[in-house]
């Protein structure tokens, strides 16, 4: 089991720092908190936070479905986070650092620690509008590639995580993760379950001293904790396992445990389908409405460079689209973004008995003339394959 679990998570480390700093992909819009982050200010205004994307949204839903089956699953067998402490964790061990065991009263009052931490993180990203976390978030100095955005905080707390990681096990994932927290009404629902047989049970207590999650194995009949990540430790150590003392599976009177293989299929399965609706179902990274919408609108799809953000996104409808000059747009009515770092696509609808498409273009590109302060502002954003006429510029 322990090797099972081993290569899973060996994987999906080599597949985030490939991603990050090989392909160079933007590992944070594959991050489930991201989701978390993101979710107020999609809900009442239809935008994405900066960095954030409808991926955010996908990886989540897969992660909270798998936590409906499995409980924690996802802590124990693929985040980078979760793995790189364990591991330190193990290799402690193996150098002779015996790693502190809390009284059980000061563990469990620590584990409260990670929901006023998800509160407050989620209440200061909703109100600024951006990831100020991200400052002091030790899974992004793992998939930033160190850029200037990164604070000396972020490193700090990830020394943090590496020393505390050979003293206790686990420190962030079982006092600090606000991922954690989230997680905990959706594993109380846990399907799986450890379930301890009394009558093959020899009362060892090996369960519980292999426990990353301190979790009282020996002393009740089923673990029904929300912190219990179905790493199946308990189960793999368990001296009477051959005799059925602990068995994991939904609950019931079968004493048979349900394969590992199922928890990291479903696992599998489950976040390829939220990659594949990523790119199925793509949702707009910014929205924004005005006016009374006609009979009859038309739709323009343009490929725009600059629109990498909600920011820019805001600027572009703000000061382009809604400019009072000569060459503002009348008739439109909605804008959808979906912002990338290199082209967005950004879609107008408008009303085309009022204006032609060609004048979106020509006003996203144009540079604005303030008659008042005498100044001109250069657009920021490109149309590839577009030059407007040179009267316009």
């Amino acid at each position: 089991m322990k090797i099972t679990r081993r290569v899973l998570q060996f994987a999906f480390l080599a597949l985030t720092i490939i991603g990050v700093f090989v392909v160079r992909g933007d590992a944070e819009r594959w991050c489930p908190f991201g989701g978390v982050e993101a979710l107020y200010s999609y809900v009442t205004d239809g935008n994405f936070t900066c960095s954030l994307g409808v991926s955010n949204f996908y990886i989540l839903g897969a992660v909270l479905l798998v936590t409906l089956l499995f409980r924690r699953a996802f802590c124990s067998y693929t985040c980078p986070i979760g793995t790189i402490s364990e591991w330190l964790s193990v290799a402690g061990r193996r150098v002779g650092l015996r790693p502190f065991t809390l009284p059980y009263r000061v563990d469990r009052a620590l584990s409260m620690l990670k929901y006023p931490a998800l509160v407050v993180i989620v209440y200061i990203t909703w109100r600024a509008g951006e990831l100020l976390f991200r400052g002091f978030d030790p899974c992004y100095v793992l998939i930033s590639r160190h850029g200037k955005d990164i604070t000396m905080w972020a490193y700090i707390v990830s020394g943090g995580i590496v020393v505390g990681s050979l003293l206790l096990v686990l420190p962030f994932c079982r006092y600090l993760c606000p991922l954690a927290a989230v997680f905990t009404p959706f594993s109380w629902l846990g399907l799986t379950r450890v379930t301890r047989h009394t009558d093959a049970c020899t009362d060892c207590g090996v369960c519980t001293q292999v426990c990353p999650m301190n979790i009282r194995v020996d002393r009740i009949k089923t673990v029904t904790a929300p912190r219990c990540t179905s790493c199946l430790d308990c189960v793999a150590e368990c001296p009477a396992q051959a005799d059925g003392a602990l068995t994991w599976g939904p609950p019931g009177k079968s004493a048979k445990t349900w394969p590992q293989i199922a928890l990291v299929g479903v696992l599998l399965a489950c976040i390829t389908g939220a990659v594949a609706a990523t790119y199925a179902f793509p949702l707009p990274s910014f929205v924004h409405e005005q006016g009374e919408r006609p009979a009859t609108v038309a739709t323009l799809s343009l490929d725009v460079a600059g629109v990498t953000c909600r920011g820019t996104s805001s600027a572009l409808v703000e000061t382009w689209l809604n400019r009072d000059d000569e060459y503002a747009v009348e008739g439109y009515l909605k804008v959808e973004i979906w912002s990338a770092a290199d082209l967005a696509t950004v879609q107008v609808t408008y009303d085309a008995q009022q204006t032609p498409p060609d004048a979106i273009r020509r006003a996203i590109v144009t540079p604005y003339i303030d008659l008042l302060e005498g100044t001109v502002v250069r657009p920021q954003f490109e149309l590839p394959g577009y030059t407007p006429s040179l009267d316009d510029l």
